[in-house]
């Protein structure tokens, strides 16, 4: 198990911090909504000759801890972002290159936004930057409907990976991937919760709780980040899969409002490309963000 530093962020938030190890500067992997840091570990694997690798948590995700307020803005998520940059303290200074999924790259642009220079180059796998959708509104969102009906406990963490492994959407990950995503994103269940779920002693469930991934969900609108990439100044890579999904469909519109936006294309991928595929998606890093 890889060394977890703590990190305080903003609104009371411990962050777990994950050293992946490597050689060379920080690069900083950032997970989508309902994932976590240690999903990024197969892939980093393939840049640790020319690359130290972080992957944090973020606030409900893992092993951080969720706001008092349970309030899940993504301003909140830009926080943790900072506070990790924050916490790598010199290694980090002049900007850090950085990696991000879903809504993990939105998180990222949020942050440079915030404090440009943050980070010195971006690769962005269908980052979550939707331009504005009229009707659509915070809480309004179907991926928050979808999450909220969430098998959210299993028997065993083998039950768990037996499950995911021949559904959709998850049985197209890498197993490494997927078995990380299953050791590391499962707690043990307290049979006595009172749920009325049951469950044995091997019983395990979601860290990130159904309710927590529909909140983070239905406050990606709230971001109104795509109005504001004209602002990002530093390069940017958009890659996108060609599942035909809204995340796709939108990556070309990103990349063209970005000043120094350039698009990728992995049509054989799905929307969780960077699990599906660590070593091909480590190559495309490798090369766009010059490492090595």
């Amino acid at each position: 198990m890889p060394p977890i530093l703590q990190v305080p962020s903003t609104d009371g938030v411990t962050l777990a911090l994950i050293d992946l190890g490597g050689d060379g500067r920080p690069l900083l992997f950032c997970h989508p909504t309902g994932f976590h840091g240690m999903t990024w570990a197969p892939l980093a694997e393939h840049l640790a000759d020319v690359a130290h690798g972080w992957a944090l948590d973020f606030r409900g995700h893992g092993d951080s801890t969720s706001p008092a307020s349970m309030d899940f803005a993504w301003d909140g998520m830009a926080d943790d972002v900072l506070a990790v940059i924050d916490h790598l303290g010199p290694a980090a200074a002049g900007g850090v290159r950085a990696v991000g999924h879903s809504m993990g790259g939105a998180a990222l642009l949020l942050a440079e936004l915030r404090r440009p220079g943050t980070v010195t180059a971006l690769w962005l796998f269908e980052p979550i930057v939707f331009p504005p959708i009229e009707g659509m509104a915070p809480g309004n969102n179907p991926m928050g409907a979808a999450a909220r009906r969430r098998r959210p406990w299993f028997p065993d963490r083998d039950a768990a990976y037996a499950n995911f492994a021949t559904k959709p959407p998850l049985d197209t990950l890498d197993p490494a991937a997927l078995r990380a995503y299953v050791d590391h994103g499962l707690r043990p269940r307290n049979p006595h919760d009172g749920d009325g779920g049951g469950g044995g002693e091997d019983a395990v469930e979601l860290k990130c709780s159904p309710e927590v991934e529909a909140q983070v969900f239905e406050n990606s609108v709230s971001a109104k980040l795509f109005e504001r990439l004209g602002d990002v100044h530093v390069p940017v890579t958009v890659a996108v899969s060609g599942d035909g999904g809204g995340p796709a469909q939108v990556g070309p519109l990103i990349a063209d409002a970005l000043p120094q936006g350039t698009l990728e294309h992995f049509p054989q991928l799905t929307h969780f490309g960077p699990m599906e595929d660590p070593a091909g998606m480590a190559a495309a890093i490798r090369t766009r963000l010059g490492l090595g």
